[in-house]
């Protein structure tokens, strides 16, 4: 018998969800491993098994020898490992949203959507069926438990997780454990040698999983066949003087704050600074243009805070790696929010999310960005242009 009960484990077979298995192991609990099968490495590369070319090299996740990986860390603390196929819930949840999303000038974010839609849902029934009492991940995370539960920034700021966690339901996270919150990646690695994991100096994916080649305009393709034939053509259209100054290869394949690959020449620099797939019109701008004071949001789940009475002060944070900068939130309906900054943010992409935290660095709320415009701050605290960042 356990001394803190059963948990179920999502293990990858990187060193993160190896570690957490072995510090929860350790800590007296019984743990059970499982490794979410979420795609098919053979057809996210179009059946080749190998990326276009041959030549660039392919990492990603869940291959399968990170399945034996996974197994062999299970079998050494004497524990129990699973295998589920998620291929058809995530291709649903994720894929096929992946692909809409690009084909409507919106720019995706799957790992949100995999953690909301998909991996803790599946724990938790995978949990409930295997009689265990709790799920956990290798997530650099940690919670706070109250009235609610609130998701709070790792330790290792570098490593820092809670961004891609905002849309976990409140009643998986009360069942969840992340035991690699309060740690660093280097004492992760330590604490994996120490413990004889073959995975201990394992390289991090940063690929999407399913884009194990990291080119996400030929997954799209591979998807979308005759996409190249609906969409080559459209205009480059100039964000502040409204000129045509070239043809592109078809809105799908840009995102907005994009530099690289425009194939346009002029006195400054230009960027992405909108698409409209309706036309298969791409802005763009120079990195003013880029510039956005407000946003609205939609799809918004509520974390620590259960939703704002009147204006919020808080830290809003637009991209997975970016910081996290002051600004006024406003909630306008049952997940819907608008926001505004302190100071204009660069590339606020529709389609990415928006996280606010409190002052205690712990996620209040977090939604999809629906719309991003350039705004004067509301009246408000006075105090409101002197807050620090995070």
């Amino acid at each position: 018998m356990s001394r803190h009960g059963r948990v179920l484990v999502a293990m990858s077979g990187g060193v993160d969800s190896s570690a957490a298995a072995v510090m929860l192991h350790e800590q007296g609990y019984e743990v059970v491993g499982v490794t979410m099968k979420t795609w098919d490495y053979e057809s996210s590369l179009g059946g080749s098994g190998a990326p276009r070319g041959g030549t660039k090299k392919v990492s990603g996740c869940c291959s399968l020898d990170d399945m034996n990986d996974a197994r062999a860390v299970a079998v050494n603390l004497g524990a129990t490992h699973l295998v589920v196929d998620l291929r058809a819930e995530f291709g649903t949840a994720v894929t096929d949203r992946f692909v809409s999303d690009y084909l409507s000038g919106r720019t995706p974010n799957p790992c949100v959507l995999c953690n909301t839609h998909v991996k803790w849902g599946a724990l938790v029934r995978r949990a409930d069926a295997l009689g265990c009492d709790f799920i956990a991940t290798g997530h650099y995370a940690r919670l706070e438990h109250g009235a609610r539960v609130g998701v709070m920034r790792g330790l290792d700021r570098a490593k820092d997780q809670s961004y891609v966690l905002w849309g976990v339901a409140q009643a998986n996270l009360a069942r969840t454990l992340l035991p690699l919150g309060g740690h660093t990646k280097p004492e992760i690695r330590a604490l994996a040698e120490a413990a004889g994991l073959a995975v201990a100096r394992k390289k991090d994916s940063y690929e999407i999983c399913f884009v194990p080649d990291d080119d996400y305009r030929g997954y799209l393709r591979r998807r979308v066949p005759g996409l190249d034939a609906r969409v080559d053509g459209g205009p480059f259209v100039h964000a502040i003087t409204g000129e045509t100054l070239g043809r592109h290869r078809g809105a799908p394949f840009y995102t907005v704050g994009q530099r690289r690959g425009l194939g346009l020449s002029g006195p400054e620099p230009l960027y992405v600074t909108g698409i409209e797939a309706e036309t298969n019109t791409v802005r763009v701008g120079p990195r003013t243009a880029l510039a956005a004071q407000s946003l609205t949001a939609d799809g918004v789940v509520w974390g620590k805070a259960a939703g704002f009475d009147g204006e919020a002060r808080v830290w809003a944070q637009v991209r997975a790696h970016g910081p996290a900068e002051p600004a006024l939130a406003w909630q306008t309906g049952p997940d819907t929010l608008e926001a505004v900054f302190e100071a204009p943010r660069q590339a606020v992409a529709p389609g990415q999310a928006v996280v606010l935290y409190d002052e205690t660095e712990t996620v209040l709320a977090g939604g999809w960005i629906a719309t991003a415009g350039a705004a004067t701050p509301p009246e408000a605290d006075p105090d409101f242009l002197a807050l620090p960042t995070l």
